[in-house]
């Protein structure tokens, strides 16, 4: 069969905003109309491609269509802008990539690539043990993540660790911890954690004091710059990653509670086999300077 332009068009715009109704305000159509393309889609295909919730979410046979269709856009503005000579044409491409990434190593990495390439990033923010799963939805073409193991039809690229300290202010150290970091005294100190799915400091307090979640107090802050911002203003204390941490201990503005016990997160960079020209040359361009700011295994 041959894919409707107008209902795969509708497809995208509820999975891009989350709703008929907003898909519909995107295409300049009514949601009756909208929803009646994506019925269409599915009776062709004979499966449900949509869960009609709020947000609507794509079913498995719909998150496996939405990969080939992003794909296939991106490779056919790419060619089509290498053919016609107008290869600076913009390409808009959707990354996966972890907070921690984001706030730190990776826009310092592809910026002059990104402008010199005229490519426009779609970026969706997660932790990096989910950022997998939204590759796998369709929601992205490449991701930064956890996850070592490429899904079918994928490569993955090894990057680097993103090591992460246990760090606490001076005065914060001075109130919870002037006894020593301890296993009682931990108990009682707030800690800092970055989202509900941020399991890095629950992780770090089970294997050192077997400490766990909700065994301490916590604040929930959910945006990098704030979430550093607390604890140097002395909230609470909480993972950092080595590369806002190292600075700040060497300037004694924050304290590493843990210097013998690092938590090393190995990150690698996800990507179809199959892309478009400009994405390969962002792959080649983030996994060789990401490799030289993350440390490496030896």
């Amino acid at each position: 069969m041959q894919f409707d332009h107008k209902q795969t068009e509708a497809l995208l715009a509820v999975m891009d905003s989350g709703s008929f109704e907003q898909a519909a305000a995107k295409l300049h159509l009514t949601p009756s109309a909208v929803s009646q393309r994506v019925r269409q889609l599915e009776t062709a295909l004979g499966t449900p491609l949509l869960v009609r919730s709020r947000p609507c979410r794509a079913t498995l046979a719909g998150q496996q269509l939405v990969q080939y269709l992003r794909r296939a856009r991106l490779l056919e503005q790419d060619f089509l802008a290498g053919f016609s000579g107008a290869a600076s044409a913009t390409l808009s491409v959707p990354l996966a990539v972890n907070a921690d990434t984001l706030s730190t190593w990776l826009l310092p990495a592809i910026s002059d690539f990104l402008i010199s390439e005229n490519v426009l990033l779609s970026l969706t923010v997660d932790d990096q043990d989910h950022t997998h799963a939204l590759m796998q939805e369709g929601q992205a073409l490449a991701c930064v993540a956890s996850e070592p193991q490429p899904m079918q039809g994928c490569l993955v690229h090894p990057l680097g660790i993103l090591r992460y300290r246990m760090l606490a202010s001076p005065q914060f150290h001075a109130r919870w911890f002037a006894g020593g970091y301890s296993r009682e005294a931990a108990r009682l100190a707030p800690v800092m954690v970055f989202n509900r799915k941020d399991a890095l400091q629950a992780d770090f307090l089970q294997q050192r004091f077997g400490l766990r979640p909700g065994a301490y107090p916590e604040h929930h802050v959910p945006a990098s710059e704030p979430y550093l911002q607390a604890i140097l203003l002395g909230l609470g204390c909480g993972m950092v990653p080595h590369l806002q941490a190292d600075p700040l201990i060497a300037r004694g503005e924050l304290i590493d509670l843990a210097p013998d016990q690092p938590t090393d997160v190995m990150l690698h960079w996800h990507h179809w086999k199959v892309q478009s020209p400009r994405l390969e040359r962002l792959t080649r361009r983030l996994v060789e300077v990401a490799q030289q700011v993350l440390l490496q295994a030896h």
